[in-house]
C-alpha cells in the first residue's frame, strides 16, 4: 500500500514491534485493505508528570495528554515509545492513540503535594499536545487551567494552530510571567508540509498563530525542528523571517534525528517522495552524523557534527541575528506560585 492509498497518513508502512515475538500480518493484498481509521484507546496511566534528565532538554518535567499522534510526521522521534506499548511505530503510531483521560485531575494532585517544588511544566515533551483529538476532548485545555489555578509555569511546543483557542488562559499566565509558547515550523512550502506533516497545520496557519499570540501579549518563539540537511535547510532564512513578522521574540533548531525504526520509515519516505533527491537527502543527513543515518549521543545528537553542520549553525546563528531572533530566552517565573485553599482546608483553624 503506498502512501497515497492513505490520505492524510505520514507512513503506509507499520513495521514490526522490535519488542515482540508475535506479529500479526493481514492476509488481504494492497488494494484490498481498507485504509485505517484512527482508534482512540484508555490511557489508565496514574500519574501524568513525566521526568526527563537529558542534558539536551532545558525541562524536567513534560505533560503528555495523548500518546501517539495524528499528525503523522514521518520524522517524528516519539514514534518508537509505541513499540513499548506493543504497538508499531509506522501506522500504528498515528492511528492508535492512548488518551489521558484523567490528565487534568492527575496534575491537580501533583502541584497539590508539599513536594512539589514550582518549576517550568512542558506541554508536550513528546507528542503534541494539540493533536486534532484535543479539539473535542481538551485535555491540554483543563491541564492549563490546573496550571493556571496554581500559577505554575508552563512552556509550550506544538505544530497546531488551536493553541489560540487557549489564548484566554495562556494570557492570565503570561500575565505573572509564567507563560510561554513555540510554534514549531519545518517549511514554509504547501506541499512538502502536506507531504512531512499531513495532519498538522499548514504554515500559515503558525504564522497566523504566532501572531495571534503575540498580539495577546504572550511571549512566543519559533523553532525549526526538524532541519532536514538537504530538504529544508534552504528555507531557514525565510522561516525566521517569517517568524520574526509574526512577532516571535526568539529562535531556536533541532537537527534531524532518526532512532530506530524512524531510520527505515523515513528512507522510505524519501525514496517515495523524493525520489531524484534521496541520495543528496540521505548522503547530507549522514555528513552530520559521521556516516551514520542517526547518532543518539546526548549533546551531538541535536546538532550534528562535521562541516556540513557547522555550516547549517552558521546559517542559522546569522539568519536569527538578522531576523532579531537571536535574544535569549527569559526564564520563566516561579515566584508567582500558590496552592489554592480547597474546602476544608479552614477546618484545621479551629
Amino acid at each position: 500500500m503506498s502512501n497515497s492509498d492513505l490520505s492524510g497518513r505520514g507512513t503506509s508502512a507499520n513495521p514490526a514491534n522490535r519488542y515482540e515475538r508475535v506479529h500479526i500480518e493481514s492476509d488481504l493484498t494492497d488494494e484490498a485493505a481498507p485504509s485505517p481509521g484512527t482508534t482512540f484507546l484508555k490511557d489508565a496511566s496514574r500519574s501524568i508528570l513525566s521526568a526527563n534528565d537529558s542534558p539536551d532538554v532545558p525541562f524536567t518535567y513534560s505533560i503528555n495528554p495523548y500518546r501517539g499522534c495524528e499528525h503523522g510526521c514521518v520524522y517524528c522521534y516519539a514514534r518508537p515509545s509505541h513499540e513499548y506499548l506493543s504497538f508499531s511505530a509506522g501506522l500504528d503510531f498515528e492511528t492508535k492513540i492512548l488518551v489521558k483521560h484523567d490528565a487534568p485531575e492527575l496534575l491537580r494532585v501533583a502541584l497539590r503535594k508539599p513536594s512539589w517544588q514550582p518549576q517550568v511544566i512542558a506541554l508536550s515533551g513528546n507528542t503534541d499536545c494539540y493533536q486534532p483529538a484535543e479539539r473535542q476532548l481538551q485535555l491540554t485545555r483543563r491541564c492549563l487551567q490546573v496550571l493556571a489555578e496554581f500559577r505554575n509555569p508552563v512552556g509550550i511546543i506544538t505544530k497546531s494552530a488551536l493553541v489560540v483557542r487557549d489564548i484566554d488562559i495562556l494570557r492570565e499566565l503570561a500575565a505573572v510571567g509564567a507563560a510561554h509558547v513555540t510554534l514549531s515550523i519545518t517549511t514554509l512550502d504547501r506541499d512538502l508540509a502536506r507531504r512531512l506533516e499531513p495532519r498538522a497545520a499548514q504554515p500559515e496557519r503558525r504564522l497566523e498563530a504566532l501572531r495571534a499570540l503575540s498580539e495577546a501579549g504572550i511571549p512566543t518563539s519559533v523553532n525549526v525542528a526538524p532541519l532536514i540537511p538537504g530538504l529544508n535547510d534552504e528555507e531557514i532564512p525565510r522561516i525566521l523571517a517569517a517568524a520574526a513578522d509574526a512577532g516571535a521574540g526568539q529562535a531556536a533548531y533541532v537537527l534531524l534525528r532518526l532512532p530506530k525504526p524512524v531510520d527505515v520509515l523515513f528512507e522510505q519516505w524519501v525514496k517515495e517522495n523524493f525520489p531524484d533527491r534521496q541520495a543528496r537527502i540521505l548522503g547530507r543527513i549522514r555528513e552530520c552524523r559521521s556516516g551514520f543515518i542517526n547518532d543518539p549521543r546526548f549533546k551531538s545528537r541535536m546538532r550534528g557534527e562535521g562541516v556540513y553542520a557547522e555550516q547549517l549553525g552558521s546559517l542559522f546563528r546569522a539568519a536569527a541575528r538578522h531576523a532579531g531572533l537571536d535574544r535569549p530566552f527569559a526564564p520563566l517565573n516561579v515566584e508567582a506560585f500558590r496552592r489554592p485553599p480547597q474546602p476544608g482546608d479552614q477546618l484545621g483553624l479551629w
